[in-house]
C-alpha cells in the first residue's frame, strides 16, 4: 500500500454546488454527468468524496484537477476510479498499481476511503 485517503462531506454542501451549473461541470467528466442526470445527492456527494479521498492518497493535495479523478460504477454498482491527463501522469510517477475504493452516505454525510496499491 503506497497511500489511503478518506473524506467525509455534507450533502447539504453539494446541493449548493449542483445549483451552480459551471461548477458541476469543471468538477465532472461527461461520464460522471451521464451517472448523476438521474442519481440522488447522496451519490453525487459520495462521489466528491471519493474524488478527495483519492487526491488523499495520492498526497498531491488538490494539485490535481478533480476532473481527472473520475468515478464511476460497475454493473453491480461497485465504484471504481479511472485517472485522466497529468493525474494519471502523478499516479504513475508513483507507481501506483491499483485503487480501491468505497462509498457510504447517511441522510446528512457521505464518506469515502480510497487505497492506492504499488504495481507488482
Amino acid at each position: 500500500i503506497i497511500g489511503i485517503g478518506t473524506d467525509i462531506i455534507e450533502i447539504s454542501r453539494i446541493l449548493k454546488t449542483v445549483e451552480n451549473k459551471s461548477f458541476f461541470k469543471q468538477n465532472n467528466t461527461k461520464s460522471e454527468q451521464q451517472l448523476f442526470h438521474n442519481c440522488n445527492y447522496e451519490t453525487l456527494a459520495g462521489n466528491f468524496a471519493a474524488k478527495e479521498a483519492v487526491v488523499k492518497a495520492m498526497g498531491t493535495g488538490f494539485k490535481v484537477v478533480t476532473k481527472e479523478i473520475e468515478i464511476l460504477r460497475h454493473e453491480s454498482g461497485k465504484p471504481y476510479v479511472v485517472l485522466h491527463n497529468k493525474t494519471k501522469e502523478i499516479f504513475d510517477s508513483m507507481n501506483g498499481g491499483n485503487i480501491s475504493i468505497s462509498i457510504s452516505h447517511s441522510k446528512e454525510n457521505a464518506v469515502a476511503f480510497a487505497v492506492i496499491e504499488a504495481k507488482e
